[in-house]
């Protein structure tokens, strides 16, 4: 339902601390100012956040943007779909979670990508000038930013010159690139490449101090995925997470930037199976293990993502903005765990219907 809401005695997050009970107005898709002729709806003191943002899913239908909306996720940040008629079908939706893709993610003929069923063989790049011309297709295809696959030396991933070029290429059509990392090899390849995001960390064996270093001084950020690690080790119970979370505190004691990302997914063939929406509160507990505050995960999944990516009409609570709002009990700068007593989700102004069973579509 659309038309003007408005929100009375709600805890707004401001992206620093929650303010005293105030009224928020939902004016149609976006928020605004004037809570006149507006339909009421007590918050009771509830907490009033952003609408959160996963940077790294991965989406294959509808449903999928259905069932993270419930969850309070109401922007995905694809980084892997194809074909250019998938992406095309899921730009249509509406009254669901919005998203961003990376279209066709550029591979080596080594790694698990390479493996997956209907991966197309233009997605391989072994050289600058074959880095150059896959980013002129996914450019011309309007991808929102460009993805790269780093493996280890010698385990089949395009080489560093190829990632580099890939990196400058996008640079040049105006888009980020986001390179996949998951061992100290793959890390140190892709920290070089000059790509402005490096999405994972190593499941085992730690981030060497000296790509940890080059990231802060290069502004890259990173979107560990810490659900995606733990599920690919077998770790699925809070205070059992292990080296892949200390390779987050490594990154985060240096001040680089952190994004709340899950790597959820339904692909046949990934590592793990992580559930969409449900994963980003997942997330948001191991990234407490790893030593972020309340207030710096929720940042993580809201401001942080919004400005590194370019939403400038998101991740924040002030009129102008998209109307994506999640309302829920308890106040998760203190307990970040009370991210999952959700009450109501409005996606562009369209309430939700928070999903909390077990299951998902």
């Amino acid at each position: 339902m659309t038309g003007r809401t408005a929100l009375r005695n709600v805890r707004v997050f401001d992206g620093d601390r929650l303010t005293e009970p105030r009224t928020v107005v939902l004016d149609g898709a976006v928020l605004g100012d004037d809570p006149a002729g507006a339909r009421e709806i007590d918050g009771g003191g509830a907490t009033l956040l952003p609408g959160l943002i996963d940077a790294h899913v991965h989406l294959e239908s509808p449903e999928h943007l259905a069932v993270l909306a419930s969850w309070g996720v109401t922007t995905a940040l694809d980084m892997a779909c194809w074909p250019a008629e998938r992406v095309a079908t899921l730009r249509t939706v509406t009254g669901a979670a919005d998203f961003r893709t990376a279209g066709l993610p550029a591979i080596g003929p080594g790694g698990n990508h390479a493996k997956m069923p209907g991966m197309p063989a233009d997605a391989v790049v072994l050289a600058p000038e074959q880095a150059r011309r896959f980013v002129e297709v996914r450019a011309a295809e309007g991808v929102d930013y460009i993805k790269g696959v780093a493996e280890a030396p010698g385990k089949g991933g395009p080489p560093a010159e190829a990632l580099r070029a890939l990196a400058e290429a996008a640079r040049e059509q105006g888009l980020d690139t986001v390179v996949h990392a998951a061992t100290p090899g793959a890390y140190e390849l892709a920290v070089a490449s000059g790509a402005r995001f490096v999405t994972h960390v190593p499941v085992l064996g730690r981030i060497r101090a000296e790509d940890v270093a080059a990231m802060k001084a290069a502004g890259q950020v990173a979107i560990p995925t810490l659900t995606m690690m733990a599920g690919a080790l077998g770790v699925q119970r809070p205070g059992e997470a292990g080296s892949f979370t200390q390779n987050v505190a490594d990154l985060h004691a240096a001040g680089v930037e952190i994004l709340a990302g899950t790597d959820a997914n339904a692909v046949v063939g990934a590592p793990f199976s992580v559930r969409h929406g449900e994963s980003l509160h997942r997330e948001f507990e191991l990234l407490a293990e790893a030593g972020l505050s309340p207030v710096e995960i929720l940042r993580a999944a809201t401001i942080a993502p919004a400005r590194a990516f370019g939403l400038t009409d998101r991740g924040e609570i002030r009129p102008g903005l998209r109307g994506d709002l999640v309302l829920v009990d308890g106040d998760p700068t203190v307990d970040i765990s009370a991210t999952r007593a959700i009450r109501a989700v409005w996606c562009a102004g369209v309430e939700i219907t928070p999903l909390l069973s077990e299951g998902q579509d």
